[in-house]
């Protein structure tokens, strides 16, 4: 799930998919636009081995200031995104996988993107999806089994709560996953696994078409890329 002006195509699933001919070891060969999803070197994801990342004391805590904005809760086939109608603020591991991840994508005005990641496993409900849960629900019912993309309209929103205050964070330089695989972002992954249930799960994937139900681009090469750790506890 993302959180952002997103990147990603409008007609996502027009141009790539999670499987088959238009699955990610193709990517980069669907458009000319999408050369970086085969070429590029610095693609995500990756997996962050905790014991082979490096404290960095220069880094400073994650700190957001957003305020409420019109946005749309939306799927175009391939992924649920709740976009927002105008700029809402900024945003000042392990080998095993994770029940689900959201990316909150902030593009500023030079075109710079900046991505916080949050990793979930199974447990007790998300409170923020809590409060989209019956938008999600009607997201699913609205394209059940028809393959075709909705938007619903959230009205004033906030973005606050999506990104909780950590102690602890890894940073690294990457790519945004999907076509086309733009590179130099700016990657946090927040150290704390939240929890999500099975059932928010469900919604999010739902109105997702059939084949981008499992809407995860594989593991990238790090290509001797750095990993850093913000961890406040060492500072």
């Amino acid at each position: 799930m993302r959180h952002t002006r997103d990147p990603t195509p409008s007609n996502a699933r027009e141009v790539f998919s999670y499987s088959g001919a238009k699955g990610p070891s193709h990517w980069g060969h669907l458009s000319s636009n999408y050369s970086a999803c085969s070429n590029g070197k610095i693609q995500s994801p990756i997996n962050v081995v905790k014991n082979q990342t490096v404290l960095n004391k220069g880094l400073t805590p994650l700190t957001q200031d957003y305020h409420p904005a019109n946005a749309t809760l939306g799927n175009n086939g391939v992924t649920v995104a709740i976009n927002f109608e105008e700029e809402v603020g900024a945003l000042m591991v392990g080998n095993k996988n994770h029940a689900a991840e959201m990316h909150v994508l902030h593009k500023a005005n030079d075109g710079s993107i900046a991505v916080a990641a949050v990793l979930y496993h199974y447990g007790k409900p998300d409170p923020f999806l809590q409060k989209i849960n019956k938008r999600l629900v009607q997201l699913g019912q609205e394209t059940s089994g028809l393959d075709k993309e909705s938007r619903i309209a959230l009205g004033l929103f906030t973005p606050k709560g999506i990104i909780r205050s950590t102690s602890k964070y890894y940073r690294y330089i990457g790519s945004t996953t999907t076509p086309p695989c733009i590179e130099k972002v700016v990657w946090n992954i927040l150290g704390e696994v939240r929890t999500i249930s099975k059932e928010q799960v469900q919604a999010l994937r739902a109105p997702l078409y059939s084949d981008c139900k499992s809407n995860c681009r594989p593991v990238q090469p790090l290509n001797g890329r750095k990993i850093e750790l913000y961890d406040n506890l060492s500072h």
